[in-house]
């Protein structure tokens, strides 16, 4: 009998020491109570918890990625929109994401959805679209500064989708298209500036050289004479007839007193 109870007694002994043996990977850390007071925090590797007087909470030092739920969002506008983001941290500190709030997964994936709405809200519909980037920054450091005391490290923040209303995204449509349109018509205006400004250029130009516009002129009848056309246009300017005409109409004045001595 005595022997039967030794046994278990051993038995019992030996399970003891077993369940007091941990071992803790490399990413893991184990926050140990000491008769409910924080004694160290412990790991990784082998270590040692004393049955009934100690009490371990295993951590993981990996970095979490958290799904944001798609959050209704007025802009600054007031456009309603849907937005969903992804949220990248990590425990840096065990004793105090342990000790300082009760869920610290749940925690952060509410703050990460009020802070969504609330730095949003305070954007355009523009800004939210073409300035991604520096919202995400925004976000990440809000969450970083109200979770530092969680022992949380926020490292990067991402904007998945914006979901828009079907109407919206016809309206937003032919906004693209009118500023399109609009830029195109800046973009003629200013090089017909240009050109004006080229031509009166070049025309003050060849009035100072007689000579330049001649060869233009040659120039012009000569593009013109590779042309493929039935019918030619041959324009001749009045700098060359100018100087046939003033002699015709002088010998013609000439020719007037003759006409009338004879009749």
């Amino acid at each position: 009998m005595v022997g039967y109870f030794g046994t278990l007694l051993l038995g019992a002994v030996v399970l003891l020491l077993l369940s007091a043996i941990k071992i803790l990977k490399e990413y893991e850390r184990g926050v140990i109570f000491q008769l409910g007071r924080f004694y160290k925090v412990k790991g990784p590797g082998l270590i040692i918890v004393i049955p009934v007087i100690q009490q371990m909470v295993k951590t993981d030092l990996r970095i979490i990625v958290m799904d944001v739920p798609s959050q209704d969002v007025i802009s600054q506008d007031n456009v309603s929109v849907k937005v969903n983001a992804v949220v990248y941290f990590r425990i840096v500190d065990p004793e105090r994401s342990i000790i300082q709030v009760e869920n610290v997964f749940e925690a952060t994936s509410q703050l990460a959805q009020t802070t969504l709405r609330s730095v949003l809200g305070k954007h355009d519909l523009d800004e939210m679209l073409s300035e991604r980037d520096k919202l995400n920054k925004d976000i990440q450091t809000i969450l970083d500064e109200h979770t530092d005391n969680w022992g949380i490290k926020v490292t990067n923040v991402e904007i998945k989708h914006i979901d828009i209303d079907e109407s919206m995204i016809r309206a937003i449509a032919q906004q693209a298209e009118a500023e399109r349109s609009r830029r195109a018509k800046v973009i003629h205006a200013e090089g017909e500036m240009q050109a004006s400004a080229r031509l009166v250029e070049a025309a003050q130009q060849l009035a100072t050289q007689p000579q330049a516009m001649q060869l233009r002129y040659l120039q012009t009848l000569s593009g013109i004479a590779n042309e493929r056309t039935n019918t030619i246009v041959f324009p001749l300017p009045l700098d060359l007839i100018a100087p046939l005409l003033e002699r015709f109409q002088a010998a013609s004045s000439k020719d007037a007193p003759k006409k009338d001595a004879e009749e």
